[in-house]
């Protein structure tokens, strides 16, 4: 399953439009109704994206999901309304320990798809503000940066899976 994406521009862009916003939006969705696909739009293609259920008390999640890049970027940011806060983590052995921990950017090499998955780099959810069940959906914000250091938005509606899943089926 391919998410479906919408492209934003981000702030530091919006002072170089004397339009309005309108004009601008039309700009932004241009592609959309020229019937371009939306992955070439975003230069990122999501696959196979799922968030893990939690149970009753549980503060805690990750998403996962596989991202390819048109051309080299960095994941600099995640952000959900249903999240205290969201962190791009890995997961790494170190001295016979798993030991897992928050990064700063998650490069992607154009063209090539980077796993985010059980056990490796995952988008992490924590303080989660209620029980997220199977079968729900959970939106996701994804911040990439270009080589020319501008930012757009990726934004996503990812299904929850089972407590146990590994990956969607």
């Amino acid at each position: 399953m391919i998410a479906t994406l919408r492209s934003t521009l981000s702030r530091p862009l919006a002072p170089l439009f004397t339009a309005t916003r309108r004009t601008a939006a039309a700009l932004v969705l241009s592609p959309v109704l020229l019937g371009l696909p939306l992955a070439a739009q975003a230069q990122v293609t999501v696959k196979d994206p799922w968030v893990r259920a939690t149970v009753a008390g549980q503060k805690a999640t990750g998403a996962f999901m596989t991202l390819t890049a048109d051309s080299a970027q960095s994941l600099v940011e995640a952000r959900s309304p249903v999240a205290g806060v969201v962190e791009i983590h890995e997961m790494k052995m170190e001295g016979g320990v798993m030991r897992m921990r928050a990064i700063p950017s998650l490069s992607l090499p154009a063209g090539k798809g980077v796993s985010l998955a059980p056990g490796g780099y995952h988008v992490m959810l924590m303080d989660i503000k209620s029980e997220l069940k199977q079968g729900q959906t959970v939106p996701i914000t994804l911040v990439l940066e270009g080589a020319d250091r501008q930012r757009k938005s990726v934004e996503l509606q990812v299904p929850v899976m089972a407590v146990n899943a590994s990956a969607p089926k």
